[in-house]
């Protein structure tokens, strides 16, 4: 069986903003792991906004799951999703293969910087 998530050539950045004491997030991190096998090629990093609050600041992250995805060293998607991991992929696949300017503020490119995923 095929799976539709060919990964473009560009490095892919999934990354989860919760924070520990969240409920949503602890019954979150399971399946947003799990997904790591769907996508082999993609880097997926589960950020706790309080234990690595140096790395996010100076974004202010208010409500969770809040997700960051970026292909190529620059932030494509920056938000809060719902816990269903049916959205998550379809967010993954629909923001993968996107090369175009981004129009996500300086402080989520950065943040994607500080997450050691610029561009090669």
């Amino acid at each position: 069986m095929s799976t539709s998530n060919a990964l473009p050539s560009e490095p892919l950045l999934v990354a989860c903003l919760c924070a520990q004491w969240c409920g949503t997030c602890k019954d979150y991190f399971a399946l947003f792991n799990s997904l790591q096998a769907d996508f082999p090629g993609a880097t997926f990093r589960w950020i706790d906004i309080e234990d690595e609050s140096e790395l996010v600041d100076p974004i202010e992250v208010e409500n969770f799951p809040t997700l960051l995805i970026a292909t190529g060293g620059q932030a494509r998607f920056f938000g809060t999703i719902t816990p269903h991991i049916e959205t998550l992929k379809r967010l993954i696949q629909s923001h993968a293969g996107n090369t175009g300017a981004s129009r996500l503020p300086a402080a989520v490119q950065a943040l994607t910087a500080r997450l050691g995923h610029a561009a090669a």
